[in-house]
């Protein structure tokens, strides 16, 4: 007897802790989930974004961004960076992806300077964002995600009111159609989807392009069933191309 009301104080207990635990980091966040407050991750790479804006800003407006994770940091090397200078060039374009990066991850950076400075001269902003808080941990949710993709659009449009702004839907990934980040993703994309108001936010997805028609994903595109290579690359500037043009008009 003695013995279970040890067990069963002890569970108590730490549910108990666990409970307090949640209520500081929500307290510590002000309320809002982890996946909506700044943290630092790579403050290397930040410097160096600094450096490559500055020199950007040398050859006039930096007229495009692309905003994101590894997905978006793999334009710089490869075949698709051929691509990326053919497609682009001509809008003296700013990459700010990192591999890796959260929304909180690019939440500290864009508060840290690396969108000033282009108020006057951004037409465009390219941005998708979201597959490392489902898949790194610590885990976020389908929602908290989505609340981080949210948190991002804000702090662009506040930091870049005069430009647009062409937000993606979480590109697919696991090999086939049961891996359960499909439907995290999907519930991602319903979510952010909504983001988009008609005038400066517009959100496109262009996931299904990406997929086989039983809907896997091929390793022709994506090897690993998450990062596309230069045959995938050269599938998303295809889908998002004619956006592009229009919307940086």
């Amino acid at each position: 007897m003695k013995t279970m009301l040890f067990v069963t104080a002890a569970v108590v207990l730490a549910i108990s802790l666990v409970a307090r635990s949640a209520r500081a980091d929500d307290d510590a966040a002000g309320g809002k989930p982890v996946s909506c407050v700044p943290a630092q991750k790579d403050p290397k790479r930040h410097e160096q974004f600094m450096k490559d804006k500055a020199e950007a800003l040398k050859n006039g407006p930096v007229q495009l961004v692309f905003i994101g994770d590894s997905i978006t940091d793999a334009w710089r090397g490869g075949e698709q960076n051929k691509l990326y200078k053919e497609r682009w060039g001509q809008y003296n374009p700013l990459n700010l992806g990192i591999s890796g990066d959260k929304t909180e991850h690019v939440l500290w950076r864009l508060e840290h300077g690396e969108l000033d400075g282009l108020r006057n001269g951004t037409k465009l902003v390219v941005m998708m964002i979201g597959t490392n808080n489902l898949g790194n941990p610590p885990r976020a949710t389908p929602e908290d995600t989505a609340k981080g993709v949210e948190c991002l659009v804000k702090t662009i449009r506040q930091k870049l009111p005069e430009s647009k702004l062409l937000l993606l839907g979480v590109f697919p990934r696991g090999a086939e159609r049961s891996n359960p980040f499909r439907a995290q993703i999907k519930t991602v994309n319903d979510t952010i989807s909504k983001l988009d108001d008609g005038k400066n936010v517009k959100y496109l997805d262009i996931g299904r392009k990406f997929l086989s028609k039983d809907d896997s994903l091929s390793k022709d595109i994506m090897p690993d069933a998450l990062h596309p290579n230069a045959a995938g690359y050269r599938i998303w500037a295809d889908a998002i191309g004619p956006t592009i043009e229009e919307m940086i008009k």
